[in-house]
């Protein structure tokens, strides 16, 4: 992989924790939860290793131009996709993995709390998604992960804390199966689609298939008005009393339409039918699973709930009320849980 900044003019047991009253959580909440993300969908809102490249400098780039101050950073990997990245601040190494189909741009408020905060934020446009390239093929989750890697590794990046939201989620946990956490310190889960969002013989809690061809449908259809619509339960603006601006919702789209049709209909397979049960089994280092317990998109009891018997030592904290969006509707919620997380 190449790096280049080019010049621009411009463990114990699981700790769970419930925020809230957990007596008030109707039982049913799963099934209305999993009802409506189907719902959703049916309306119509919501490879591998990378050799180094022959011209690859020998050493890690130099963090000292990270500022992102008149530079575009790109990493050009084995196959010629060129992946966008952000890196800005000092101090430890925190890592973002945005969610479908939206681009590092997600993660503005917390790379900005942490960075202001002593951290050194990085944040990438996966393949296919934002200013990163748009590739035919790759678009797949085990080539996003070796992507990460690529990156991380080319950085040099040590003690890092890998966070990701949603698809992103799957994203580092994959990362973590298939190339270890010898460069990790920590882990944290937002939203995550992890361990299995496709209903199974062997996961009877998840979303039907047709769920996620209404998705793709809808995608190809009319992808405009579909990321439109998905705005409504992802960000929880279909909710009485909700107060999502229209700014957000904008955002949202805008970020949606710079991903590739073929990376959009590809990830929709990646997120829902990837089986990271295997994955979280090896997540080794310790690991914060946040999850809201609105979340239209991923409903949180086939999902965190899940995932934090699987991996060991895990902390789950679960929000009242926070949709799936929630790293922009309760950024100030979360980025306390996250700093608190990384300081302990």
């Amino acid at each position: 992989m190449v790096l280049n900044r080019r010049k621009t003019s411009r463990q114990t047991d699981s700790q769970v924790t419930y925020q809230g009253n957990h007596e008030n959580v109707d039982s049913s909440r799963r099934n209305i939860l999993i009802g409506g993300a189907a719902i959703v969908a049916t309306m119509g809102l919501p490879t591998q290793a990378l050799a180094v490249h022959p011209e690859a400098v020998n050493a890690p780039a130099s963090h000292k131009n990270n500022q992102g101050e008149g530079h575009v950073n790109t990493a050009t990997t084995k196959d010629g996709t060129k992946i966008y990245f952000k890196d800005w601040g000092t101090g430890q190494p925190v890592v973002f993995s945005h969610g479908w189909p939206l681009t590092a741009d997600a993660w503005d408020a917390q790379m900005l709390f942490l960075g202001q905060n002593g951290y050194r934020v990085i944040a990438h446009d996966r393949r296919g998604h934002g200013r990163s390239s748009q590739p035919w093929n790759g678009n797949d989750m085990n080539t996003y992960a070796d992507d990460l890697a690529e990156l991380i590794e080319n950085l040099d990046l040590k003690n890092a804390v890998l966070v990701g939201h949603s698809t992103g989620g799957g994203e580092v946990a994959r990362y973590i199966g298939r190339h270890g956490s010898k460069r990790v310190a920590k882990a944290v889960l937002i939203g995550a689609v992890t361990p299995l969002m496709l209903r199974t013989a062997a996961n009877p809690g998840g979303l039907p298939m047709d769920a996620f061809d209404s998705i793709r449908a809808g995608v190809l259809a009319d992808r405009s008005q579909f990321f439109k619509d998905l705005t409504l339960p992802f960000y929880g603006a279909n909710r009485p009393g909700a107060t999502v601006s229209q700014g957000v919702r904008d955002s949202f789209w805008l970020q949606g339409m710079q991903v590739s049709i073929k990376g959009a209909y590809d990830c929709i397979k990646a997120f829902s039918e990837t089986d990271f049960t295997e994955d979280l089994a090896k997540m080794d280092v310790p690991t914060l699973i946040l999850h809201g317990d609105d979340d239209q998109i991923v409903p949180f009891r086939n999902s965190a709930l899940l995932a934090a018997k699987i991996v060991k030592g895990s902390t789950l904290k679960i929000i009242p009320g926070a949709p799936h969006g929630m790293c922009t509707t309760l950024a100030d919620q979360v980025n306390a849980d996250l700093l608190a997380f990384i300081k302990q």
